[in-house]
């Protein structure tokens, strides 16, 4: 399966986005890709939660989401929507960091609420606080595929390899780590956790990401990393689209994953222990 991972700068304009990805999925298509990938937050880079507040929509009638639906179905490709972001009607008014996997008819076979929030400091000048805004998944999910089994992640999830294990235990050979890294923390770590997550799994990590600046017309200006990888199950990075916007494609062998996993079957391995306070883990 021949796949292409979308490196996007996405705006605070949901609708201007859905034109720029449908553009570019019809490129990807064109360039042989049956399985495209979008970043997180595909919808829209905003830390103004006033404006998120006015322009986004639940799922039932989100149009970015139904035009890329529609996008899926028209071409007969797999989709992997990095993430969107969707109103949940909460009480507390918190979206979801929602990441979709699309059937050729345009079905959806798999959503996935983003679980780890990003709430940290990462310089004098950058802090964020992802939880304020958006309410985090508690569930793990899988979708199975006709080239492989997709695990599914968004951005800070790289940092816990307890999910991926579990996705991987679960069957995911074809790990998803859609992005819209800080430069700070992707200069020092997007790659070593990228590696890391493929090479403990023997999985494919194939990572689509926001780059460069974001065009927002309120709130907090926004930078990010770009840098969209896929990682080989034996932790060789096989592709890295650098700084700019554009489209890179991989030709995925699910013969790797059984060959890296045959040389290092760890994922048999694994054992159940005790920790320090007694708790028992595997």
């Amino acid at each position: 399966m021949r796949a292409a991972l979308l490196q996007i700068s996405s705006s605070d304009d949901p609708l201007t986005n859905l034109s720029r990805v449908k553009e570019m999925i019809a490129s990807a298509v064109a360039g042989g890709a049956g399985f495209v990938l979008t970043p997180e937050v595909t919808n829209i880079i905003s830390q103004d939660r006033q404006h998120q507040n006015d322009v986004l929509h639940l799922e039932s009638d989100d149009p970015v989401l139904a035009g890329l639906r529609e996008a899926a179905a028209m071409h007969g490709i797999w989709l992997a929507i990095g993430s969107l972001a969707i109103k949940t009607g909460d009480e507390d008014g918190r979206f979801a960091n929602r990441s979709f996997v699309i059937a050729p008819d345009g079905s959806i076979r798999a959503r996935y609420d983003k679980i780890h929030m990003f709430d940290v400091q990462v310089s004098e000048t950058e802090t964020f606080r992802e939880s304020a805004g958006f309410r985090p998944g508690e569930e793990a999910v899988t979708c199975e595929t006709p080239f492989g089994t997709l695990g599914l992640t968004v951005c800070y999830d790289v940092r816990f390899p307890y999910l991926h294990r579990v996705l991987c235990q679960a069957g995911a050979t074809i790990l998803l780590a859609p992005a819209a890294f800080s430069p700070v923390t992707g200069a020092a770590h997007w790659e070593p956790l990228l590696r890391a997550r493929a090479i403990e799994n023997g999985a494919y990590v194939l990572a689509a990401a926001q780059t460069g600046n974001h065009a927002v017309r309120s709130g907090k200006p926004r930078q990010t990393y770009g840098h969209s990888m896929v990682i080989s199950p034996w932790g060789e990075v096989l592709v890295d689209a650098g700084v700019d916007e554009g489209i890179v494609f991989i030709d995925l062998n699910p013969d790797e994953v059984a060959q890296a996993r045959a040389r290092v079957p760890s994922l048999l391995h694994d054992r159940v222990f005790r920790g320090p306070d007694g708790q028992e883990f595997k």
